[in-house]
């Protein structure tokens, strides 16, 4: 779940990194207080806890996967994360998460499901989903004290040419960021990679969420920005080993401009056009980066192709 601040060519990936080589909480954007944020790395151990719960949020995301079809519905997909986090005595992240608005009513579901121009917390519903839309998934656990965090946005059927594109690009713009750590200092110089290949694909970061650190709690310090934010500036994160981030860019395909309904979680474009995002746990080790938030082990070096949407 991100931290609120207030399918084309994967060949153009490495070349544009080659090129350019030479979920805020609220209060922290543009906030008065000067002092740099709290950052608890991680052991090896403790990381290897994190890839336990990882890996349960991999399998609940794959179940769901595996439904996304015409006909379902957000609420079925819920209840399957559900069933899959009862399995492996998981305890889900979101249901019950307190929102950030005073009166609001706490988040009343083990998922976000943002179907089409929503972007980020919409809640399920018994909706059927239809040939064309895209929905994008959000879920995380705790499992033995430790968490983790992840997200897929997935078309159901055919989707639209611009639809492709949009979710290509928003799975590049991860894969560029997690490739991008294992030899970049700071998390600046990851955020403007990651906000330039987004607009030269002409889309937009959606800016008003980010991502965070994670550990025993979902919600930690840092913010992890998908742009260099302000704050970001002032105190960039360092790329060292222990450090482990929810890494979850979101992309629109019009505005970056963003709205909250009347239910007080589910967020939109403001002007209704698709967007797509997608979410990693990642851990900083001696070796490089290593997503915690997949199903098999694999090198921290990763190769490109192996980043894909099936293998979240």
């Amino acid at each position: 779940m991100s931290s609120h601040r207030s399918l084309g060519s994967r060949s153009s990936i490495p070349g544009f990194l080659s090129s350019l080589a030479h979920r805020p909480r609220p209060g922290r954007e543009g906030s008065k207080d000067d002092a740099p944020p709290i950052i608890k790395l991680k052991s090896p151990r403790e990381i290897a806890l994190m890839r336990e719960a990882g890996r349960v949020v991999a399998k609940a995301l794959d179940q769901v996967r595996r439904m996304a079809a015409p006909g379902v519905t957000t609420a079925d997909m819920a209840d399957v994360v559900a069933a899959v986090f009862r399995e492996y005595n998981a305890k889900p992240l979101f249901l019950g998460y307190p929102s950030s608005d005073k009166g609001k009513p706490p988040f009343p579901a083990v998922i976000c499901a943002s179907v089409n121009e929503q972007v980020v917390h919409g809640i399920p519903n018994r909706r059927p989903l239809r040939e064309g839309d895209v929905v994008s998934i959000d879920t995380g656990c705790n499992l033995n004290g430790w968490c983790g965090d992840a997200a897929v946005t997935l078309a159901i059927g055919q989707p639209s040419p611009q639809s492709e594109k949009l979710l290509s690009v928003t799975v590049e713009t991860l894969d560029l960021a997690i490739r991008a750590m294992s030899r970049c200092r700071y998390w600046s110089e990851v955020a403007s990679l990651m906000d330039r290949y987004v607009k030269s694909q002409g889309f937009h970061v959606i800016e008003k969420f980010v991502g965070h650190g994670i550990g025993q709690t979902m919600h930690e310090e840092p913010q992890v920005p998908n742009f260099v934010s302000k704050s970001l500036r002032k105190h960039d994160i360092k790329l060292e080993p222990g450090l482990v981030l929810a890494i979850e860019p979101m992309v629109a395909v019009g505005t970056k401009e963003v709205r909250t309904l009347t239910d007080g979680w589910t967020v939109e474009t403001k002007d209704r056009r698709p967007s797509a995002h997608f979410e990693h746990t990642v851990a900083v080790t001696v070796d490089g980066p290593r997503i915690l938030t997949l199903i098999e082990d694999t090198p921290a070096a990763t190769p490109p192709d192996q980043l894909t949407i099936g293998s979240t």
